[in-house]
């Protein structure tokens, strides 16, 4: 109940806590300005509470199960590998606890005053924020938004917390789902219904489109559809949900695709269909903010808006919905705001897909740097033909260099395999230089190493490979 409203002003104010709005926070606070947090929920966001940093303890959890049940063909035998659920979130809550502990501090040691509340625009330079217990006024002189996005529903199937699920509410689940229905084949579908599939699950996974991961490369894609075939995934694509019936315990789907209609039963249902900006409930016409067709926060390349006082970074934003590229803009976004140069200046933003294997991009893919007028070559590696990930037993899998023929500077690197997250450093690196594949080529890497793998694509691409055969030859 709000008991009354009370008055304040703010130097700089930043309207969300994720991993743009508390990066934003601290970096404007280094700068000397006094800075003020609202945050609704828990400081961290998305990310850091029901998203990036809990899926990956679990996804963790989930490959440590399936490689203890696969070790027999390495010679190692272990019978009897449960699974306790109740611990495994414990786990997972210890890891984001943590995390989130360690922003609280920071933010306070930066002197970062923090409000839990909801903000919305009154004018251009003030907003109101309701909290649990009361209604304050906060006059600001510069703002950042930096509110997030948020599950897209799903006609039809209303998430309950028991039955249908969200990414958020699977990733607090205390059983295991004997069936588990994913709706949606993207990123956070595969990657949660995957990990369920290694703790024991039966999943099914339905998408509209006609292959998984829509937006990807084929190529890249091909390696994790062999995958889920082996782990026994079942994958309808151009295929949707036509009715749902849910009890309290099950639900019963009719889905509707290539060769007619097919029921499924399952005691839990995912729903994972994209995400939206969270612009609508900010009031932002009245701060004189302007939104794209797409419903984004129109911004220039210092991350200002229409109001020059204001700025806005992250998902609620035009491009990819990553909490790196929210962190970055952050702190692009408050130097910009205190006065400094700054503005957005990259080649490509670094993706990861956590799917088993794992998918790791950044730069142009060869079809997009065709597209885009390159006279392009390739270098592609195979992880068979590594060390490394033969000893890892992480063989399936792919390095792939883009280059500009002529000029031979690196326009795209491209992982698909086992631990392609952690080559993703260089690779960005590499991209974001203006590197070429000489630079690449002629850097030592060390062996035995997954990262071998960038050198010998880049060889392939220059034609001189050592450990694999040109093609034609």
């Amino acid at each position: 109940m709000v008991v009354g409203e009370l008055t304040e002003e703010a130097d700089l104010l930043v309207i969300g806590g994720g991993p743009g709005g508390y990066v934003a926070a601290i970096r404007a606070a280094q700068l000397g300005r006094q800075v003020t947090l609202i945050e609704r929920d828990s400081v961290g966001g998305i990310c850091l509470n029901v998203g990036c940093i809990p899926s990956k303890a679990l996804i963790r959890v989930a490959d440590e199960v399936f490689q203890l049940r696969a070790a027999a063909s390495r010679g190692v035998h272990v019978e009897g590998v449960t699974v306790d659920m109740a611990q495994v979130q414990q786990f997972k809550d210890q890891v984001v606890g943590r995390l989130t502990s360690g922003v609280r501090q920071l933010l306070k040691s930066y002197g970062v005053r923090v409000i839990s509340a909801e903000a919305r625009f009154i004018d251009s330079h003030q907003v109101r924020a309701v909290g649990e217990y009361e209604t304050q006024k906060v006059q600001f002189k510069q703002a950042i938004i930096a509110t997030g996005s948020r599950p897209r529903p799903l006609d039809g199937l209303t998430v309950d917390g028991q039955v249908v699920l969200g990414s958020t509410e699977l990733l607090a689940i205390q059983r295991i789902p004997a069936h588990l229905v994913v709706i949606g084949a993207g990123y956070i579908g595969l990657e949660l219904g995957t990990a369920f599939r290694k703790f024991g699950s039966a999943v099914t996974v339905v998408e509209w489109a006609d292959h998984i991961l829509p937006g990807q490369d084929p190529r890249l894609v091909r390696l994790v559809a062999r995958k889920l075939t082996e782990l026994g995934v079942a994958v309808h694509l151009k295929s949707r949900v036509s009715s749902a019936v849910v009890a309290e315990e099950s639900a019963t789907l009719s889905v509707a695709g290539p060769g007619g209609e097919i029921t499924l039963h399952a005691d839990a249902v995912l729903v994972t269909v994209g995400r939206q900006a969270n612009t609508d409930h900010l009031d932002l016409e009245a701060a004189g903010v302007r939104l794209t067709a797409d419903c984004f926060i129109d911004v220039d390349d210092r991350l200002r808006t229409a109001n020059p006082d204001i700025a806005a970074i992250g998902d609620v934003t035009p491009g990819p919905m990553l909490a790196h590229k929210a962190s970055y803009q952050g702190k692009i976004a408050a130097e910009s705001l205190c006065g400094m140069a700054s503005a957005v200046d990259v080649a490509a933003i670094p993706a990861v897909i956590f799917t088993d294997p794992e998918i790791a991009t950044m730069g142009l893919t060869e079809d997009a740097a065709r597209a885009a007028g390159y006279d392009v070559v390739v270098g592609r590696f195979p992880f068979a033909a590594n060390g490394r990930a033969l000893t890892l037993g992480a063989e399936p899998g792919e390095t792939v260099v883009v280059a500009d023929r002529i000029t031979g500077q690196l326009l795209g690197i491209h992982v698909v395999g086992s631990h392609a997250a952690e080559l993703l450093g260089e690779a960005a690196l590499a991209v974001e230089l203006g590197a070429t594949l000489e630079d690449l080529a002629l850097t030592i890497h060390a062996h035995p190493t997954l990262s071998e793998s960038l050198m010998e694509a880049a060889e392939v691409a220059l034609g001189r490979p050592i450990h694999v055969m040109l093609r034609g030859s």
